[in-house]
């Protein structure tokens, strides 16, 4: 079949029903950081296939790692059993971090992952005998996925408005964005921090948690925002008693030039959420990774405050091994030193896009960069004629921005920066 037609049986995710009705590319292969269409067309996955693909397509270590586990064991539920992928990426994950030892709780995708550490926050206060802790703060503007939990600490108009009546009440505070602010790093005294400071310290009794995506909210439109705002979040969830759920799902493995973007402030959230890139966006897993001080306080005994709460693929061998495999490619090719060396060269090929009359707020953090533009029609314009060029973009809004994948020769980047 040439092309996905109108008669496709496909609901196509954040797709208008308009552009349903067109020819889109039928992507039938992938190799290193091109898809190719059924016409041989080849396009620059610019976007890394909705920010997951760090490592590219067709990644020989990741493809072997998928064929050998699947000769092998295909699945098996990590409910009262165990298998030795799942136990080996577990440990490997738990390195990643300096400090405290921690427990990896493994989900299907990065929305599920964002729900268990809701619910592991608010039974750990039940846990411990503080059950009115129970509430959360978010940043508006956030998005930590689709799922009904994830929505309500990640709501934005535009995708969820149909739904307000299904989620839970959510502190909001004031989203930071350094673009947006008349502030140099120089003179910045985190008035963007205030309205967070404001409400942790006028609800810190209620609230079991803060969920931030740091650095950057994704979905927003790139929203990138110093470090000094995590670091002093992080304190200051230390000092009133809440915890702090990192939602790196999209950020973690590289893309800001740190394996996670919390390392840029120095700081260890309570919970981390992992996801995307975990696997190099090969096969679906995710993951909640939480402090072993919390998990102690899940015990059957005397008490049960047991987690019951879990997915049919959680930690799937599959998965799990080629989630195996991208750590190790990670650690043998050095990826995130790579990935901070071309965010350097990817900065330095946008700004002279600030001296075009259409654009506003060029920004970048490691490989993502952004841009606004006057309006969404002309985002969609601009997306579409590199598609024609060859260059897959998706507008956020009348934002366009670059995640390409980490793996991405530095010639291809300046050509299409310049393309674009």
């Amino acid at each position: 079949m040439k092309g996905m037609k109108k008669h496709s049986n496909i609901w196509h995710p954040y797709t208008r029903h308009s552009a349903a009705v067109e020819s889109f590319p039928l992507i039938t292969r992938g190799d290193g950081i091109y898809l190719y269409d059924d016409n041989d067309n080849r396009y620059f996955d610019a976007i890394s296939s909705w920010w997951a693909c760090n490592l590219g397509h067709n990644h020989p270590a990741l493809v072997d790692a998928i064929k050998k586990q699947a000769g092998e064991l295909q699945h098996s539920i990590l409910g009262n059993l165990s298998h030795l992928c799942a136990a080996e990426l577990a440990d490997e994950l738990v390195k990643l971090f300096p400090a405290e030892s921690r427990r990896v709780l493994f989900a299907s995708d990065g929305a599920c992952a964002v729900e268990v550490a809701l619910r592991v926050s608010v039974q750990y206060w039940n846990n411990v005998g503080r059950p009115e802790k129970h509430r959360f703060v978010s940043l508006k503007n956030a998005y930590h996925g689709d799922t009904i939990g994830a929505v309500s600490v990640g709501y934005l108009e535009s995708f969820h408005k149909q739904f307000k009546s299904m989620l839970f009440p959510v502190h909001q505070a004031d989203s930071p964005c350094c673009v947006e602010c008349e502030e140099t790093d120089a003179t910045c005294d985190l008035k963007c921090f205030q309205s967070m400071r404001e409400i942790i310290e006028k609800h810190s009794d209620e609230l079991a948690a803060v969920i931030v995506e740091p650095l950057c909210q994704g979905a927003a439109g790139m929203r990138i925002y110093s470090p000094r705002y995590l670091s002093e979040l992080a304190q200051l969830c230390e000092e009133k008693n809440i915890l702090l759920i990192a939602d790196e799902i999209a950020m973690g493995f590289g893309r800001t030039g740190r394996m996670f973007a919390c390392e840029h402030a120095d700081i260890e959230a309570d919970i981390v959420c992992m996801g995307k890139g975990l696997s190099g966006g090969y096969l679906p897993i995710s993951a909640a990774v939480v402090k072993e001080s919390i998990f102690d306080t899940f015990s059957d005994r005397p008490e049960d405050h047991t987690l019951y709460h879990g997915h049919t693929f959680a930690g799937n061998p599959i998965a799990s091994a080629t989630a195996l495999a991208v750590l190790r490619v990670y650690a043998e090719d050095d990826i995130v030193s790579h990935a901070k060396e071309l965010g350097k060269v990817l900065e330095q090929e946008m700004k002279p896009l600030n001296d075009l009359p259409s654009v506003s707020n060029v920004r970048c953090l490691g490989m993502i960069a952004a841009l606004d533009l006057t309006d969404s029609a002309l985002a969609q314009s601009v997306c579409a004629s590199l598609l024609r060029k060859g260059i897959l973009m998706r507008p956020l809004g009348n934002v366009i921005y670059l995640m390409p994948p980490l793996v991405t020769p530095k010639e291809v980047l300046c050509d299409t920066v310049a393309t674009l």
